[in-house]
């Protein structure tokens, strides 16, 4: 299990980096098309629609990157005050009963949505703007798929903090010493 739990980290850690890397291309590319606008004043419809496929991308996988680093939403005043054994409970509870029928669900259904784009060759409808829409909505299903392999990671980093718990109160009550890795 600890193996299994390794090899996801590892993704997602390489995806946090992909993303720190698409964050700095969108940056320049905002920066480009500020300069591109108000200085030479001209512009260009496909590099405006490049800042919300970075956009969306960064935000798309971003949300697995902020599950592994628990920086998602929920109700820390209250989560904050129960015992990790609780807390992990929890976590393993809302991530397999909420998180995850609702990953595979988005998954599953977006397949078609990409699909039909794809088959009908949809591109932007600016002038000038992206080909392949059917590229950007693919992440969808992509970031999603992830969203799953991050929260199984999730899963088994909580019912090993779960089991945790249990051990060294176990050792506590037989009175030996705890040995913290």
């Amino acid at each position: 299990m600890d193996a299994i739990e390794k090899f996801i980290e590892k993704i997602i850690n390489f995806t946090e980096g992909v993303l720190s890397l698409l964050l700095l291309l969108m940056v320049l590319n905002v920066s480009f098309n500020v300069i591109m606008r108000y200085f030479f004043h001209n512009s260009s419809v496909a590099m405006q629609e490049l800042e919300w496929h970075f956009f969306a991308t960064i935000i798309l996988l971003g949300i697995s990157v902020s599950l592994k680093e628990e920086a998602h939403v929920r109700v820390d005043f209250l989560f904050e005050r129960f015992s990790d054994r609780v807390q992990a409970a929890i976590n393993i509870f809302g991530t397999f009963f909420f998180l995850l029928p609702l990953a595979l669900l988005i998954t599953a259904g977006s397949f078609t949505f990409v699909h039909d784009s794809w088959l009908i060759g949809e591109i932007s409808e600016n002038p000038g703007g992206l080909p392949y829409r059917w590229l950007i909505k693919g992440m969808i299903p992509l970031s999603f798929s992830f969203l799953v392999l991050s929260a199984t990671g999730y899963i088994l980093r909580n019912i090993r903090r779960f089991r945790r718990v249990d051990i060294k109160a176990g050792m506590r009550e037989a009175g030996m010493q705890e040995i913290d890795k």
